[in-house]
């Protein structure tokens, strides 16, 4: 195998570092700790190469990337919860042992994930503390388990301490304290599969044990020193891969920016290390509370009297023309309207193209009708639309809104005097709503991560996208890209897999597909019934496949729960990504079942058949902020065995996705969501078909709206 030189790890480490180097990570306190763990090299919770019991924020999002003799790791851990972090971790090693019996490596790609929960916090008198599970899906070459505590012995002095299993109980190790409990947590099998992915819940904290344990001193706002006792003997890395003479570490942690920490370190009595941890949290914006233009104010009906209306003034159609042009200079498109000379209610249908929030378009929509409706108007009735579809009619009292525009409470005063119904009648849409064309031509990045032969590669280019309109409910999409620059084009290793080449052939597909026509559809979206929600779409319908979708969902607009069902019919497309197919075609489908668990978390079931005709069941599990972030985590088990998936033995990964209006701090609707898979493969991989329902449908139901309502006044 090729050695690569070490610029090209330093260029893809650096990568990294820059796609994550945006927004501020919480800093310590001054003068002391602020309750919160530093990362350790394995990127998660710890000292320098130990864990430790504290977390990090919650909801922080951040790359690790150290390094040291033969050893580079990157990793990137989110805090899912206040007490769970999660991580997934990227090593190259050299001269390593992978397995006790086999051969020396020349280097090696190592792929793993670690969890790590705190059971109790810290108090006056007892120290935090945390369990952990290491590469408990992957190789099992950093198979290890622990329970560690940390305890302040002083606003500046913290102390830890912990037993480790597995890998973590390498030096002067001891019987497990847990075999009172069963005779069987005497041995520890061995450390997995050749494939990798498999979970062996039957290693988990069984063998042999060994103490591990540290001091940490923050000795200004910046800087930690750090000193720890390892219990990790690095029993896989083979004598040449580094000289381990000591169990001591010492090191500085250094936190140069909010955002940016870096670490120095002296390991194991004869290396250096070095890490850097780059972090953002959704929950604070780079752009602070955002660069909105300001919203229209509340007319007073007091101030509007005195206009002296005249004939001319509340002609409707005359009414209906200031509104529309009034909504669409905020980014707001007028769809229909019920507005008489006489009438004192006024009901519009409005499609949000601006703001990530539904709430906030529904905010600057009512505060317009304050000064342009007629004073003899008492309420407002006004329905988000989406692609023909209606969500939930918000009735709002012009007195709340007069009353309630400076209110320090008035976020939560007016959606509490507002009412939600899902029983308005359908408008008419207005005259030159319909036929409509819109499109873009923007710059698009293609990463792709993981490949054996290049971990991270990436196209830039630029991308026509346009949507054709007709009339409610059709939609005609189209997308062509060609790249300017990139390498996703250089991969030319060779499918192995025994079930059809679904997506194993991603990188002929790269390598032939320029330019490409990337979607080409038509689709309609209905209401058969109440609660119900349909689509179909027809044509080229992702890079791989075209062919037919159809799609029900029933999603009450007050219900946490939502059953889907989704059928298609498909052919795979040829390479270059034009008009033409191949012989291969499938029928898939799936049966789902989406949760809103609450507070931002939300699971889903998709049940049913796959692109490369096996059967199984995909488990999801996201964490949605309120501005718009998504980082989730989802696993497929389907009827193919693990030998025949091959490297990795399932389909799981990680997806994020981030709003650009949270970068830019500019009013956008859109996002860019990146999947991040361990390995590609072609077991459980399902069609990538765009205007799926459910979002489509939940983003204008009262729920949803609630959850933006913050930004009503915004």
């Amino acid at each position: 195998m090729k050695r690569r030189p070490i610029h090209y790890w330093c260029g893809m480490t650096v990568s990294c570092l820059a796609l994550l180097s945006a927004g501020p990570a919480i800093p310590q306190q001054a003068g002391g700790f602020s309750g919160y763990a530093g990362y350790n090299s394995y990127g998660f919770s710890g000292l320098i190469d130990m864990p430790a019991a504290h977390s990090r924020p919650d909801g922080e999002l951040a790359f690790t990337s150290s390094h040291f003799k033969n050893q580079t790791r990157n990793t990137l851990t989110f805090q899912i919860s206040d007490r769970l972090s999660g991580s997934f971790r990227y090593a190259l090693l050299y001269h390593v042992r992978p397995n006790p019996s086999g051969p020396v490596s020349d280097y090696r790609f190592d792929r793993s994930f670690s969890v790590h929960y705190r059971i109790l916090d810290e108090d006056q008198r007892r120290p935090a503390v945390a369990v952990g599970l290491n590469d408990f899906l992957g190789t099992g070459l950093y198979s290890s388990e622990y329970v560690v505590a940390s305890k302040s012995v002083s606003p500046s002095l913290r102390l830890t301490g912990g037993i480790g299993w597995g890998r973590l109980a390498g030096i002067n190790s001891f019987r497990n304290p847990l075999s009172t409990l069963s005779g069987h947590f005497d041995t520890r099998p061995g450390r997995g599969s050749d494939n990798g992915g498999v979970v062996r819940t039957n290693n988990w904290f069984r063998g042999d044990a060994a103490f591990f344990g540290g001091v940490e001193w923050q000795a200004t706002d910046k800087l930690r020193v750090i000193a720890e006792y390892s219990s990790d003997a690095y029993p896989s890395e083979d004598g040449s891969a580094f000289d381990r003479k000591s169990p001591l570490n010492f090191g500085v942690s250094y936190a140069w920016r909010p955002h940016v920490i870096v670490g120095l370190s002296y390991l194991y009595g004869s290396e250096i290390g070095a890490n850097v941890t780059l972090g953002l949290n959704p929950k604070t914006p780079p752009a602070a509370a955002g660069q909105d233009k300001a919203p229209p104010p509340v007319v007073p009906r007091a101030e509007l009297a005195k206009l002296g209306w005249t004939a001319d003034m509340v002609n409707p159609n005359v009414q209906t023309g200031r509104i529309s042009q009034a909504l669409m200079n905020d980014g707001i498109r007028l769809h229909a309207i019920d507005i008489g000379p006489r009438t004192v209610t006024v009901t519009v249908e409005i499609e949000n193209e601006r703001y990530a929030t539904t709430a906030q378009a529904i905010g600057r929509t009512a505060r317009h009708l304050t000064g342009i409706v007629p004073p003899q108007v008492e309420t407002f009735v006004i329905v988000p639309v989406s692609a023909g579809i209606r969500g939930s009619a918000v009735t709002l009292r012009r007195a709340d809104m007069e009353k309630l525009e400076f209110d320090t409470d008035g976020a939560w005063r007016s959606y509490a005097r507002a009412q939600f119904d899902t029983a308005q009648a359908q408008l008419t849409p207005i005259t030159g709503r319909y036929p409509l064309f819109d499109w873009s031509f923007k710059p698009y990045l293609s990463p792709s991560f993981f490949d054996p032969d290049a971990p991270i590669r990436a196209d830039l280019g630029m991308e026509l996208k346009g949507k054709y309109e007709p009339a409610p409910g059709l939609v005609f999409r189209g997308a062509v890209r060609k790249k300017l620059l990139g390498n996703l084009d250089d991969s030319n290793r060779p499918s192995t897999s025994v079930l059809p080449h679904v997506r194993s052939d991603f990188n002929i597909y790269e390598r032939e597909g320029d330019p490409s026509l990337t979607e080409l559809t038509g689709a309609y979206y209905f209401q058969p019934a109440a609660n119900m929600y349909g689509r179909v779409t027809a044509g080229y319908l992702e890079t791989m496949f075209g062919g037919v979708s159809g799609e029900l969902l029933w999603k009450p607009a007050n219900s946490d729960l939502a059953i889907g069902l989704e059928v298609n019919h498909v052919k795979q497309r040829d390479f270059d990504q034009l008009f033409g197919f191949r012989d291969y075609e499938v029928t898939s489908g799936h049966v789902s079942a989406y949760w809103d668990i609450g507070n931002g978390y939300h699971g889903q079931v998709d049940a049913g058949r796959y692109l490369a005709g096996d059967w199984g069941a995909t488990m999801s599990l996201d964490r949605e902020f309120l501005n718009g972030w998504k980082v989730g985590f989802f696993a497929t088990f389907t009827d193919v065995s693990f030998d025949d998936f091959g490297e990795g033995s399932f389909d799981k990964g990680l997806r994020i996705t981030v709003p650009l209006n949270w970068v830019s701090g500019q009013p956008s609707t859109e996002q860019y969501t990146t999947v991040i898979r361990p390995v590609t493969r072609d077991g459980g991989a399902r069609l990538n078909v765009s205007g799926r329902l459910y979002e489509t449908v939940r983003g204008l139901q009262q729920e949803d709206l609630r959850a933006g309502w913050g930004r009503f006044w915004r």
